[in-house]
C-alpha cells in the first residue's frame, strides 16, 4: 500500500478538493468497491497555504520535533520529507489523492488511525510512524524514501530504489534536502561557537599563609610566631 505519492502536489483546493473559506475540504473519491464517487466534508485547521520556499510555522516545528522524539527519527529528515511532499501546505493534495503535510495517501492514513489528514498533528504523527516503521524493515534512509514513496512492495521487488523516474527523483530530493539541513546546522553551530568563545579556565587563587618568624627572648629561649 502506497502511503505517498508524487512530490508534485497542488492545493486542497484545486481538482479533486475545494477549501473554502471556513477551511473545510471537500474531498471527492472513488469507492473501491462500488465505483460511485463519494463526496466527503473534512474540516482543516486553520493555517495559510505554502508558497515557494516556505518555511515551517513555529506549530509545524513543534509537532514535528514531538513525533520525531517519540519515534526515534531525525527531526530534519521529518522537515525534508515535508518539504519535499507538500511544501508544508498542509491542504495540498496529490494527483494521486495523496493529502497533507506527509502526503498520506488515504487508505493508509485510515490504517494508522488518521481521521483528518489535513491536521497537521495526526498527519505529522502519522507519517512520522510509517516512515520508523520503514527505516525499520531496511535500515537504509535511501530505501526507506523510496518505500514511502512508491510503496514497500515496489522496494521487496526490486530489492532496491525502484527503476521509476518518480521514486529516484524523490530519493533524490529529500536526500539533498536533508543534506543541505544537516549542514546548515553544523555551520550555525560552529558560528555560535566562534561568535561566543567560553572564556579560558582560571585557576583558584593561592591561599596565603603567614610566615613563621623566630626569635629568642632574654632567657635565651627560642620562640616561634607568625608575622604581623
Amino acid at each position: 500500500m502506497m502511503l505517498a505519492a508524487s512530490p508534485d502536489v497542488r492545493a486542497a483546493e484545486a481538482g479533486t478538493a475545494e477549501l473554502k473559506a471556513d477551511r473545510t475540504a471537500i474531498v471527492v473519491r472513488a469507492d473501491p468497491r462500488t465505483g460511485k464517487l463519494i463526496r466527503s466534508v473534512i474540516a482543516a485547521p486553520a493555517a495559510p497555504p505554502a508558497t515557494t520556499g516556505a518555511k515551517p510555522q513555529p506549530q509545524i516545528s513543534e509537532i514535528v520535533e514531538k513525533a520525531a522524539k517519540a519515534h526515534d527519527v531525525d527531526p530534519l529528515l521529518v522537515h525534508s520529507v515535508i518539504k519535499v511532499e507538500s511544501n508544508y501546505n498542509p491542504y495540498a493534495i496529490s494527483s494521486k489523492g495523496a493529502e497533507g503535510l506527509m502526503q498520506l495517501a488515504p487508505g493508509t492514513a485510515r490504517m494508522l488511525g488518521v481521521t483528518n489528514s489535513f491536521d497537521p498533528q495526526q498527519n505529522i504523527e502519522a507519517g512520522v510512524k510509517y516512515l520508523k516503521y520503514l527505516q525499520g524493515i531496511y535500515k537504509d534512509d535511501q530505501l526507506a524514501l523510496a518505500a514511502y514513496n512508491a510503496g514497500p512492495g515496489a522496494v521487496e521487488k526490486y530489492k532496491q530504489i525502484p527503476p521509476y523516474r518518480e521514486t529516484q527523483n524523490y530519493v533524490k530530493q529529500v536526500g539533498k534536502q536533508y543534506s543541505n539541513a544537516r549542514a546548515a546546522v553544523k555551520t550555525k553551530a560552529e558560528a555560535e561557537k566562534k561568535a561566543d568563545p567560553a572564556p579560558p579556565a582560571q585557576a583558584p587563587p593561592k591561599p596565603e599563609y603567614s610566615k613563621l618568624e623566630k626569635f629568642v627572648d632574654e632567657n635565651g629561649r627560642l620562640y616561634l610566631r607568625t608575622s604581623q
